[in-house]
């Protein structure tokens, strides 16, 4: 049996079966790409709920795995090198994950380099940008007198929407077949419904990515990772 005692972590949240891939995670966008995707490529894993509170996320256990705070975060006791590795940063759990697998990443370098942009894509543009719609939109910063920020999201979160429908067209996924991309992309899109803003952003009119949303949904395994851990 593997031995994860040297990850602090599970001090706080142990493993009941330390051979398998450890997950650490909550329900939000970020939190399910990973889940989905260990769920798709059939990957044994155990799933631990850590909850956005301090008292979690901040926990020196938690800490001790991603010092910066945030979930998801894995444990692979079978690590690349033989050893158990630790990691954080969803996008890079999904590419590791892939690589490990050898699924849903593309089998030429090509395809890989085009899936791991728009894992980036999501990373660097969607996920932030509509976090940051949410916060101006739906909390604390809806309440703000200056509007411009929300203003500002709004239009960005517009101009995304736009560049997906039209990568979308005449494809069924991002990069033609389904990938990891489609992991960390779709679950942002879900979070429209959310924040209450699909009305605002004129979701209806993004015919590609209604129809690309509701085949997402429709898998098995996205249904399963969707819920896990689950939130109560």
């Amino acid at each position: 049996m593997s031995d994860l005692s040297n990850f602090p972590i599970t001090k706080k949240w142990p493993a009941q079966d330390p051979s398998v891939l450890q997950l650490y995670s909550f329900p939000t966008p970020n939190g399910v790409k990973v889940s989905i995707a260990l769920e798709e490529m059939g990957i044994p894993y155990e799933a631990h709920k850590v909850t956005l509170s301090d008292a979690d996320v901040k926990s020196p256990e938690f800490l001790s795995l991603n010092p910066n705070n945030k979930i998801p975060a894995i444990i692979d006791p079978n690590g690349p090198d033989g050893a158990p590795i630790g990691l954080f940063e969803s996008g890079a759990i999904l590419i590791y994950l892939a690589e490990k697998s050898g699924r849903f990443i593309g089998t030429t370098a090509s395809e890989k380099a085009k899936t791991v942009q728009w894992v980036m894509f999501q990373m660097g543009g969607l996920g932030p940008m509509l976090g940051q719609l949410g916060f101006f939109y739906k909390f604390a910063g809806s309440e703000w007198e200056d509007k411009r920020p929300q203003e500002r999201y709004i239009a960005e979160a517009k101009r995304l929407l736009s560049v997906l429908e039209g990568q979308m067209d005449g494809k069924d996924w991002i990069t033609g077949e389904y990938s990891i991309a489609d992991m960390a992309i779709a679950p942002w899109l879900r979070a429209l419904d959310f924040y209450g803003t699909k009305e605002l952003l004129g979701w209806d009119d993004h015919k590609n990515l209604v129809a690309y949303l509701d085949r997402f949904t429709a898998r098995p395994a996205v249904q399963t990772g969707l819920v896990t851990p689950p939130r109560d």
